[in-house]
C-alpha cells in the first residue's frame, strides 16, 4: 500500500485527487472539534465514558459527540438512511426500477437517501439534545441566564442537523473529486482518530505511573491482540473461492473468439461489515430510544438486565441476526441464476458441471457454504474480541475505541481504497502509453 501511495504522488492528476481528499478530510476533522455554542462538553464527557452505547456512537464520529462539536452526529444518519433504502429496495418495485435506470435512477435514489437522512438527523439530534440536557450539559452562556431550555435545545438541534448535512456533502465531494468512497473514508477517519486518541492517552497515563493507571505491559498485550485481530480480518477479507470457467472456441467470420480459461471469484465474506451493522442496529435501537427518552422506566431496566450489551441473550440474538443478514445480503449481491445464464450465453461452462440448472445449483451451493463460514467469522469477530478486551483491560474507553465493527470497517475501507488507487494509477498509465 505504501508503494502505491508513493507512485500515486508521482502522477500529477492522481496527486491532485489525493490532495483534494486529504483537504476535505481535514475539514471534516476540524468540524469534529468546533464546539456547538450552548453545550458544556466537559460535563457530558463523563456520561459518554460511562455509557457503552454513547461511547460507541462517539467513536464512530471521531469523538465529535463527546466534544459537543458541530459534527456530533456526523455521517450516522446517512448510513442508516442508506441501510433502510437497501432493505426497501428488495420490497418496493419502484426502487428496483430506479436501480435499473442507470445514472438517472442512481440520482433519484441518492435524492431519496438525502430526504431520509434529514428525517433521521432530526430524530437523532432531538435524542442527543435530550441526553445533553439530562446530563446538565446545556449551557445558558449563549443567550443569557433567562433563556428557556427549549430555545437552547432547538438551537443545538439545528446546528447538529446542519453539521450532519455538511458531513454528507463532504463525503459526496470526496467521491466526485477525490479518491475512494467519501462516506466510507469519513467513517474510517473517525474510527482511526478515536482509536489513536484513546491509545495515546492510555500510554501517557501508563508512563506517568500514577496510582490507578493501566500498567504498560497490559497496553502492550492489548496492542498485540489488536494486531492479531487485524491480521485475521485481513486474511478473511481477502479469502475467496475461485470457480474455474472454461469458454469454448467460437469462429465468427475470420476471427476466433473464446477458448480461454478464467474463474469466478466468490468471496468468503462478501457482505463485509453490513450484517454486523444491521444486527447491532436492530437490537440496540429499543435500548437507544429508551435510554434517551425514558432512562428511569421499568422497560429500560428490564431490557438492560436481559437484552443489554454483554448479556448471554444479547450475544445469542446478535449471532442469529448476523447469520440472517449474511444470507440476506448474499442473496442480493450474488445471484447464481444470473451468473449461470451469462456463462451459458457466452459459451462457457464449469468443468464437470452441465450448463443451465446444474450450474445454478452448483454456484448456489458454493455461495451458501461460504456465506455460512463468513457469518460464523462475523459473529466471532463481533462478540469474542470485545469480551476478551473488556475482561483483560476493564477499560471502557479502549474497548469502545477498538470495537469489532470499527476494526472491520477500517480494514475493509483501507483495502478498498488501495484497490481503487491501483486502478486509477493503471488507468493513467495506460492513458499515457496511448498518447
Amino acid at each position: 500500500m505504501f508503494e502505491t501511495l508513493k507512485n500515486a504522488f508521482k502522477n500529477k492528476e492522481v496527486r491532485i485527487k489525493l490532495l483534494i481528499t486529504l483537504a476535505l478530510l481535514f475539514i471534516y476533522r476540524l468540524g469534529c472539534w468546533v464546539p456547538i455554542p450552548g453545550i458544556d462538553a466537559a460535563i457530558y464527557k463523563s456520561t459518554i465514558q460511562s455509557d457503552s452505547l454513547l461511547g460507541l456512537m462517539s467513536g464512530i464520529t471521531g469523538s465529535a459527540l463527546q466534544n459537543g462539536a458541530l459534527f456530533a452526529i456526523g455521517i450516522t444518519p446517512y448510513i442508516n438512511a442508506s441501510i433502510i433504502l437497501q432493505l426497501l429496495t428488495v420490497a418496493l418495485p419502484r426502487l428496483q426500477e430506479y436501480q435499473k435506470q442507470g445514472d438517472e435512477g442512481k440520482r433519484k435514489i441518492t435524492q431519496i437517501t438525502r430526504y431520509i437522512t434529514i428525517v433521521l438527523a432530526l430524530a437523532q439530534s432531538i435524542g442527543i439534545t435530550v441526553s445533553y440536557a439530562r446530563a446538565g450539559a446545556l449551557s445558558t452562556d449563549v443567550f443569557g441566564p433567562m433563556t428557556q431550555a427549549w430555545v437552547i435545545g432547538i438551537f443545538v438541534c439545528v446546528l447538529m442537523i446542519t453539521g450532519s448535512m455538511l458531513t454528507m456533502w463532504l463525503g459526496e465531494r470526496i467521491t466526485d473529486y477525490g479518491v475512494g468512497n467519501g462516506i466510507s473514508l469519513l467513517i474510517f477517519v473517525g474510527i482511526v482518530s478515536s482509536a489513536g486518541i484513546a491509545i495515546v492517552a492510555k500510554f501517557q497515563e501508563a508512563f506517568e505511573g500514577s496510582k490507578g493507571n493501566m500498567p504498560i505491559w497490559e497496553l502492550v498485550g492489548f496492542a498485540i491482540m489488536v494486531i492479531a485481530v487485524f491480521l485475521l480480518i485481513v486474511f478473511v477479507d481477502l479469502a475467496e473461492r475461485r470457480v474455474p470457467v472454461q469458454y469454448a472456441k467460437q469462429i465468427k467470420g475470420r476471427k476466433q473468439y473464446g477458448g480461454q480459461s478464467t474463474y469466478i471469484p466468490v468471496k468468503l465474506n462478501a457482505s463485509g461489515v453490513l450484517p454486523i451493522i444491521f444486527a447491532t442496529a436492530l437490537i440496540t435501537f429499543p435500548q437507544m430510544i429508551a435510554q434517551l427518552f425514558a432512562p428511569n422506566s421499568s422497560f429500560y431496566a428490564w431490557w438492560m438486565k436481559w437484552l443489554g450489551a454483554g448479556t448471554p441473550i444479547y450475544a445469542v440474538l446478535v449471532a442469529l441476526l448476523i447469520l440472517f443478514f449474511s444470507y440476506f445480503y448474499a442473496q442480493i449481491e450474488f445471484n447464481p441464476e444470473d451468473i449461470s445464464r451469462n456463462i451459458q450465453q457466452y459459451g462457457g461452462f464449469i468443468n464437470g458441471i452441465r450448463p443451465g440448472k446444474p450450474t445454478t445449483e452448483y454456484l448456489s451451493r458454493i455461495s451458501k457454504r461460504l456465506t455460512l463460514f463468513g457469518a460464523v467469522f462475523l459473529a466471532f469477530i463481533a462478540l469474542v474480541p470485545s469480551v476478551v478486551f473488556a475482561a483483560v483491560l476493564k477499560d471502557a474507553t479502549l474497548v469502545n475505541a477498538f470495537s469489532a465493527t470499527g476494526m472491520l470497517i477500517v480494514v475493509s475501507v483501507a483495502l478498498e481504497f488501495n484497490k481503487q488507487l491501483q486502478s486509477l494509477l493503471m488507468m493513467k498509465q495506460y492513458k499515457g502509453f496511448l498518447k
